[in-house]
């Protein structure tokens, strides 16, 4: 059992160092720094003893005494000098190194959550994955900096300076080396715990991350329902939880730091002890012992490091261990190859043949789906809520692949095409429109980057947005703020089709795109989208089924099944589901 533990954190520090190995050259001048570092810092306690053994030998002595006093001193500061120079040289480079590893780490992090399929956000929650993207990867390089990397001058500096106490009273030293077993005893017996801990804290602070983000997105859901009070005390109640996480893991640091402490005093004691006793004995002399206890406070501050090396190791492994857990979480999408398709042109014929999904294997949610959409055509989807219309559409831009039959776009295989390649083709209007917390302008250029001004604004046009965007003071550069909290539905909505509009899909999503709007609101946006679908294949979700008459073909879904299929005027020819489901609407709202 501790044989697998052991293994498992010495691939995590592989994997941590593999992001360290393109800067070994940086890497190698920190250590190399590192090293003169830990030299001068023994090599100065030599030159302390040789002043004092000059101090009490020359004593009497004259001219020739000052001379060699006043050398030894000078050498001093020259020590001390190379010392701040090494100092600067492995700070500076060990942190380069080590902040560099982590952008790479943070970078490849977030590159791998956009490769995730949308499955992989429906089964974690924000607050976690954001907690891993920032807090887990913030300790990962406070623990490079302090411990893994930053503590190495400080066993360089243990080790000559052992040695060195060795050559001053070996018989001294071995009361120093006594204790080492039972502290390292007292480190490896609370290893286990300290990253059990550690990682418990982690998991709280994404638990306070998740309420707090699900509270703040949804502030007008909250008050609406004047649930102030119970959010309040749902995010105190994780506040306590890592209140008393982080408080059993410093429990932990502050038993074990004072310890150590108290072992090696019981040994500073008998060397001091010990000590006197060969100075009274004739074996050794005083400038020796002072030298000798010079160099153990020398050597204390690195001592003391290496004793807090265990915990801070366990943060790094408990934070590499939720950072690693999802860079190995493999998307339920096959990668990209060379071997896949690039698409040039996309005339837009869309095909289900006998397409089954499921999110889960007890849950299927589309049962042998077959549709063709021709290039140009509008195919509306209508149904109960839950009827498995969204998942149907999140097929076409793979979002998610079926785990039966196959999608086809103009004759290929969706799986044999190249993902971003698909994607170009395809636009996709949400009911729930997402805007981004900058200018009017940015967000409809996200449909078309390289997009210039004068297309952008034929865009806004196209989507009857242009004449509200002039009302505003600052036209275009109008800032809309976080999700877009400075506009109305209808604008939003309004911007979001002008976005789909600079794009230009051959493939048109339209998800419910005017259901929460008002009737004025929603004439605007109508409008905007007979345009946007002009020459298109387009796919509707259809709320209001007064909006779809036109369509090509209507396609009523069912329990993840298509149970009628046709046009307006052949379905309410059936008497069927369809004529069922608008019947019902006409007499709930008789303008529908």
């Amino acid at each position: 059992m501790d044989s697998a533990k052991d293994n498992n954190q010495i691939e995590l520090l592989k994997r941590v160092f593999k992001y360290v190995l393109p800067y070994k050259g940086r890497l190698a001048g920190g250590v190399i720094s590192m090293l003169v570092h830990a030299f001068l810092t023994v090599f100065f306690v030599r030159v302390f003893q040789g002043l004092l053994e000059t101090i009490i030998s020359d004593i009497n002595m004259g001219r020739e005494g000052m001379i060699q006093l006043s050398l030894v001193a000078g050498m001093m500061i020259v020590v001390y000098f190379l010392k701040g120079v090494s100092y600067y040289g492995k700070t500076y480079l060990v942190s380069y190194v080590s902040q560099k590893s982590i952008k790479d780490m943070r970078d490849d992090l977030y590159s791998h959550l956009h490769n995730l399929s949308l499955s992989f956000y429906s089964k974690n929650k924000t607050g976690d994955i954001l907690s891993r993207v920032t807090n887990d990867v913030q300790q990962l390089e406070s623990s490079m900096i302090n411990t893994t990397v930053g503590t190495i001058d400080k066993v360089f500096t243990l080790i000559g300076g052992i040695i060195y106490l060795i050559y001053l009273n070996y018989r001294l030293t071995i009361f120093l080396v006594i204790m080492l077993p039972l502290i390292t005893y007292v480190i490896t017996k609370f290893n286990y715990k300290l990253k059990k801990v550690s990682r418990r804290v982690q998991i709280k602070i994404a638990d306070v991350s998740d309420v707090l983000q699900e509270t703040l997105s949804a502030v007008r859901v909250v008050k609406s329902f004047g649930r102030e009070e119970y959010e309040f005390d749902r995010f105190s109640s994780e506040n306590q939880a890592n209140f008393r996480a982080k408080m059993k893991k410093t429990q932990y640091g502050a038993i074990l730091t004072p310890l150590v402490e108290f072992l090696a005093a019981i040994s500073f004691t008998a060397i001091l002890w010990y000590g006197g006793y060969e100075v009274m004995q004739g074996r050794m002399t005083a400038s020796e012992l002072i030298a000798f206890f010079t160099l153990l406070l020398t050597i204390s501050d690195p001592l003391r490091s290496i004793t807090k090396l265990s915990k801070r190791l366990q943060n790094l492994f408990a934070s590499a261990e939720r950072v690693f857990e999802i860079m190995d979480t493999e998307s339920e999408l096959r990668e990209d190859d060379e071997n896949k398709i690039e698409l040039e042109e996309v005339e837009g014929e869309v095909v289900y043949d006998n397409v089954s999904f499921a999110y889960n294997e007890d849950e299927v949610v589309l049962k042998n789906i077959n549709l063709t959409a021709k290039p140009g055509e509008v195919v509306a989807l209508v149904g109960h809520s839950g009827a498995g219309k969204t998942t149907m559409v999140d097929l076409i831009p793979r979002f998610f692949d079926p785990f039966a039959g196959r999608m086809r776009l103009d004759g290929h295989d969706l799986k044999d095409l190249k993902i971003d390649s698909l994607r170009e083709f395809i636009g996709i209007v949400p009911q729930e429109t997402i805007l981004f917390s900058g200018s009017l302008k940015e967000n409809i250029a996200y449909g078309d980057l390289d997009a210039g001004e004068e297309a952008i604004q034929k865009a806004a046009q196209a989507a009857n947005a242009h004449e509200f965007i002039m009302n505003f003071p600052n036209g275009y550069d109008t800032m809309v703020g976080e999700r877009g909290v400075g506009l109305s539905g209808g604008q939003k909505q309004r911007i979001s089709i002008a976005r789909a509009i600079l794009k230009n899909p051959r493939i048109l999503i339209l998800d419910e795109a005017t259901s929460s709007l008002d009737s004025e609101s929603e004439a605007l946006v109508q409008e905007a989208l007979e345009h946007l679908m002009q020459n298109r294949t387009t796919f509707i979700i259809a709320h209001r089924l007064s909006t779809i008459k036109n369509a090509d073909k209507i396609v009523v879904v069912e329990q993840g099944e298509i149970m009628e299929m046709g046009s307006h005027q052949e379905l309410l020819a059936k008497q069927g589901k369809y004529a069922s489901l608008y019947q019902g609407q006409f007499i709930e709202d008789p303008n529908a």
